[in-house]
């Protein structure tokens, strides 16, 4: 199997695994609108869910480190491409996979951790007011900053970079260079929901964009991986 048969199956599989993850997640947990829940109910969902809703989180959070050797691999098979701007997108793809991981990995090793000490706990006693600052700062923290703020931001420059890439290459179309040319900024825009003023209720605009800008990034990779396998 040549470089770009791998780059190509890796970018079939990984948007794949993670939109079945997501999938489920949102049937089996009405995730992402059960976060605007308070921390009862969400830890209490969750503890319901048992340890198959925890696999699934940890399969979600393994999904984003799929998207390590992807970068690697797609860096590899846009050789024709100017060596600085691979670079550039190898690096900052790499950081992508590592902020969504540390953003996603609470979910199956901190959060069942708080549920059940949220079920010990006496309703309104100190322990259990200490489960809520803990789950709403990592959520917060690790969920909204790291994984989803530095996630979008570098995804989507990771994208433009990649369509610029392409525009320089033989492997694909040019018009997949040009879908990730406009892709990118979406996502990059994206990153801005709950930056300054947005920080409270976040930014609605970019509430409603960024699933339909994640569906067609995750298009946009199994259309390139497939151009890139055949």
């Amino acid at each position: 199997m040549t470089t770009p048969q791998l780059a190509g199956l890796f970018l079939i599989v990984m948007p794949l695994v993670f939109n079945a993850a997501f999938m489920l997640l949102a049937a089996r947990f009405d995730y992402p609108d059960i976060l605007r829940r308070p921390t009862a109910e969400v830890l209490n969902r969750f503890r319901q869910g048992g340890a198959s809703l925890v696999l699934l989180w940890w399969v979600l959070a393994l999904s984003a480190v799929l998207f390590a050797p992807l970068v690697v691999l797609v860096a590899a098979s846009l050789a024709e491409a100017d060596t600085t701007l691979r670079t550039l997108g190898l690096t900052i793809g790499v950081l992508a996979a590592v902020v969504q991981f540390l953003g996603l990995i609470r979910w199956p090793f901190l959060v069942p951790y708080l549920a059940r000490v949220a079920a010990e706990a006496e309703p309104g006693s100190a322990r259990h007011e200490a489960v809520d600052i803990v789950f709403q700062t990592f959520n917060r923290y690790a969920g909204v900053a790291v994984g989803e703020h530095l996630g979008y931001l570098f995804t989507g420059l990771w994208t433009l970079l990649v369509g610029i890439a392409i525009l320089q290459t033989s492997v694909a179309p040019y018009w997949f260079g040009l879908g990730g040319i406009l892709i990118g900024p979406v996502l990059m825009l994206c990153s801005l929901e709950f930056v300054g003023p947005f920080e409270p209720g976040g930014w609605k605009l970019a509430g409603r964009v960024t699933p339909i800008a994640y569906i067609a990034w995750s298009l946009w990779l199994v259309v390139i991986g497939v151009a890139f396998f055949l």
